[in-house]
């Protein structure tokens, strides 16, 4: 039986993991790929630290990229190191050096994903997207019959689990936050996710294999649950809703609608189950309808077992790298504005406690064509100062932006507005 040599760029918690696996189910990984799958070579920063996390393996340990390049004998380079230009770099050089290339780097991806589908050489990615969910597989192969008219996803563990303890334990987003450190779930520096960056990488991808578009970050509407308070979540609890950070693709017409931020969903919806550090995507195709992925959106085990489906692809000769670049899959599709989303909205405000306030927030709502749907006032802990949570029918953004700037500037309103579109 053939051999598959590979080398793998990083010993970290999921390079560890993908070593370990393809020792321990070394039988029924060689059944499935056809081939005997030997790792030649792991590459790493720190020589001694790799050793004693790989000791007992014997695998060659290097800290010189180099040799992953001019070895002619391994076939695929897996990069499992994270960040963004470098990886870059490396993808390239793994193309032009003539080897297959296996990736977990969402960030590297969400910029220079077009850019590596034009080698046009075999490239696996399953693991950017929401770890041991074969997302990536399900879009590219499953459904590919069909239309995708709408993407639904919970794509961040680290704030799921925060907006969980939030909802079921009454707890402030800070204590929660500091919680989901403590365990281990969210970083020192917990910015990528809590902000929506970390998702809105796993997004664009996902927006390229269902619509080949070749959106940036920066192109789309990312937002971030940092500002979400219990007086929310009070709301949403109310009117049988839970909070989200969701993310959004839908086609309309001939634009494309990408978004990532807290949405206000049915709590009886089945990606409004997914709670914990759990994952969860809604597939909406026009031809099979609504389908539901979940699983572990993290950890070493699950994201490697997702590398290891890729490299087993590769070594079966079933891997291309189909991002929807090379020949569009429809005609030409645009971005649609954030000013054009439309939407229903949840509104929080903090006013003085004094006649006539929510007459002059309802009269500025009219001028911009929006009507309250759903309406509490309840007292604060604060002294003459009273929460107005409401909710809206539905609205553009930008007149939704409008009125709340103008309901800003109002005497009696003591803080900035806030909103939450509903996706119900």
């Amino acid at each position: 039986m053939d051999t598959l040599k590979i080398g793998i760029i990083g010993a970290g918690v999921v390079g560890s993991a993908v070593i370990r696996i393809l020792m321990e189910n070394k039988d029924i990984i060689t059944a499935r790929a056809q081939k005997h799958i030997e790792v030649a070579k792991v590459i790493v920063r720190d020589k001694l630290k790799a050793q004693n996390t790989l000791k007992g393996l014997n695998i060659p340990i290097s800290d010189d990229i180099e040799e992953l390049f001019l070895d002619d004998s391994i076939q695929v380079i897996v990069e499992l190191m994270g960040g963004v230009e470098l990886a870059y770099d490396i993808a390239r050089r793994s193309f032009e050096s003539g080897k297959s290339f296996v990736t977990a780097n969402k960030a590297m991806l969400a910029y220079h994903r077009y850019e590596l589908s034009q080698y046009g050489l075999p490239m696996g990615f399953e693991a950017s997207v929401c770890g041991g969910i074969p997302i990536i597989l399900a879009l590219k192969n499953g459904l590919s019959a069909n239309h995708i008219l709408a993407i639904y996803g919970i794509l961040n563990g680290t704030s799921n689990y925060i907006l969980t303890q939030m909802r079921e334990f009454k707890e402030s987003f800070e204590t929660a936050l500091i919680k989901a450190q403590e365990l281990g779930y969210a970083e020192s520096d917990p910015t990528l996710d809590i902000s929506g960056g970390d998702a809105g990488h796993k997004l664009l991808i996902l927006a390229s294999l269902a619509y080949g578009i070749n959106a940036l970050p920066e192109q789309i509407l990312i937002e971030g649950i940092e500002g979400i308070t219990p007086d929310d979540m009070e709301f949403a609890h109310e009117f049988d809703y839970v909070i989200k950070l969701l993310g959004i693709a839908k086609k309309e017409g001939d634009c494309i609608e990408l978004r990532i931020h807290p949405a206000m969903i049915n709590k009886e919806s089945m990606i409004g189950k997914v709670d914990g550090v759990m994952n969860g995507i809604s597939v909406i195709g026009d031809c099979v309808g609504e389908s539901m992925y979940y699983g572990a959106g993290a950890g070493g085990r699950a994201t490697a077992s997702s590398v290891i489906s890729d490299i087993i692809a590769i070594a079966r000769g079933d891997s291309a790298v189909q991002l929807g670049f090379s020949k569009p899959l429809e005609a030409p599709l645009k971005l649609k504005r954030a000013e054009d989303i439309y939407s229903r909205y949840y509104i929080r405000l903090y006013a003085l406690d004094k006649p006539g306030v929510l007459g002059l927030v309802s009269q500025i709502l009219g001028r911009h064509n929006i009507s309250i749907d759903a309406f509490l006032q309840k007292e604060t802990n604060k002294e003459h100062i009273a929460k107005m949570l409401f909710s809206t029918h539905h609205c553009f953004e930008r007149e939704i932006e409008s009125a709340l700037s103008e309901i800003h500037k109002l005497d009696s309103i003591t803080q900035k507005p806030y909103k939450i579109r509903i996706e119900a």
